[in-house]
């Protein structure tokens, strides 16, 4: 039996409405305050993700799925969403139109990482990025949107974690500074710490090894090192979400894996299951859109992890259900006469919006009944040959036992509109 690549994994039916549930929420959420719907391609050419994660980053040296295309280019799934969105950005020269965009996407995302629990190597995303403004509103509002989306879906004891990674005017000072920390406590680091010490030792504050974060624990912090414009952003930030009693946190911890982020970053956590996990992130990247070949234009997003999001979601539960997707009608045809009215009616009533479905068996209305009800049909619709005779149709409420008859001398829109009545009573 052929089965799903490991790490690899189908969103079966049972599941597809809470996913649909959560989508139709972000994009509401989204639209409300100004974002558009963009769709990126789900592969692109390797050098964009090279380029713009950086080059020495875990997931562009060991996590991507890179290969060669008949023509030798080489090829990339997208491990991430935000350098698409920009290249696409710059392509279609949405900045002439006007520099301030706000565009969100939902889509799957590619990396070959251990497989585990909530985390697969393909993974889906809920992603919105803001370009042209670089006022520390719109960090706020991102945050604020995140903690309305994740309160919508019914999730409790949220808490943003927020920091200052600063700006290439005063990171280079803290690296610095950083770096000499680092030396101190090399005998104490990981063998990738090591590495990063020369690459980009700000990511050394990201490691999960326990001795490298018991090592760092007092480890210089960017806060500390901010230029006078990188604080005033960060204090408005702050200000903005206390005015807005949004609950946050300080973490000089918190940094972000990719190169391409300066200035507010923030995680926001939630204790729905009992402990604290984060299930959505970003910050700011004013030097990526220049560094793809557009101008300089400032810019900001965030990601929201679908899978981890969908497993809490279903696990503390959404305060308004997903709706259901059983049949509004199921139409019981009895007899070989009654099949073909059966399906004619079947079409025309699902064309006009009702939720319908059909067994075309031809078994007894006893097994018929059974499986309404395993489908949990809120109405059936019974065609026999005592109907056929009488050249009507009854309609009955699963749940009171009411029954209806129509007239099939009635013009069909008129049924149509008789059934949709009597479901809404």
């Amino acid at each position: 039996m052929i089965q799903t690549i490991r790490g690899f994994r189908d969103i079966l039916p049972q599941d597809t409405a809470l996913w649909q549930y959560i989508e139709k929420t972000a994009s509401e959420i989204l639209e409300n305050f100004g974002f558009q719907e963009i769709r990126i391609p789900i592969m692109e050419k390797t050098e964009l993700f090279a380029r713009s994660i950086g080059e020495s980053t875990d997931i562009v040296e060991k996590e991507m799925y890179t290969f060669a295309d008949r023509k030798g280019d080489s090829i990339t799934l997208r491990p991430e969403a935000t350098a698409s969105v920009v290249r696409s950005y710059v392509q279609h020269k949405m900045h002439s139109q006007d520099p301030v965009q706000k565009l969100y996407t939902i889509g799957p995302m590619f990396r070959r990482e251990r497989p585990q629990k909530g985390r697969y190597r393909q993974f889906y995303q809920i992603n919105a990025e803001v370009f042209g403004i670089s006022a520390p509103h719109i960090d706020a509002q991102l945050i604020l949107i995140l903690n309305e989306l994740l309160k919508r879906l019914g999730l409790s004891g949220l808490k943003a974690h927020i920091n200052s990674l600063g700006c290439p005017e005063c990171r280079p000072h803290f690296q610095t500074t950083l770096t000499a920390f680092l030396e101190d406590k090399k005998d104490h680091l990981c063998e990738i710490c090591i590495k990063r010490m020369e690459r980009n030792p700000l990511r050394t504050l990201d490691c999960k090894v326990p001795s490298c974060r018991e090592a760092l624990e007092d480890a210089p912090s960017t806060l500390d090192h901010l230029c006078t414009g990188c604080l005033d952003h960060f204090n408005t930030v702050k200000r903005l979400l206390d005015v807005q009693n949004v609950e946050y946190a300080v973490d000089k911890t918190l940094v972000r894996g990719l190169d391409y982020y300066s200035r507010t970053a923030f995680e926001i956590l939630t204790d729905a299951l009992g402990a604290q996990s984060a299930v959505a992130g970003g910050g700011r990247y004013d030097a990526l859109v220049s560094e793809l070949h557009g101008p300089e234009i400032p810019a900001i997003g965030f990601a929201v992890g679908f899978d981890r999001l969908a497993e809490i979601v279903a696990q503390a539960g959404p305060k308004d259900a997903p709706p259901t997707l059983s049949p509004e009608v199921f139409i019981l045809p009895l007899g070989e006469d009654a099949l073909e009215h059966g399906y004619l009616w079947a079409c025309e009533l699902a064309a006009a919006g009702i939720r319908t479905e059909m067994d075309f068996s031809g078994r007894s209305l006893k097994s018929l009944m059974k499986r309404a009800d395993r489908l949990n049909a809120s109405h059936v619709l019974i065609i026999g040959q005592r109907e056929m005779e009488e050249n009507s149709l009854v309609l009955r409420n699963m749940k009171t036992r009411e029954q209806h008859p129509i007239s099939m001398d009635n013009p069909v829109g008129r049924i149509v509109s008789i059934v949709q009545k009597k479901l809404n009573q």
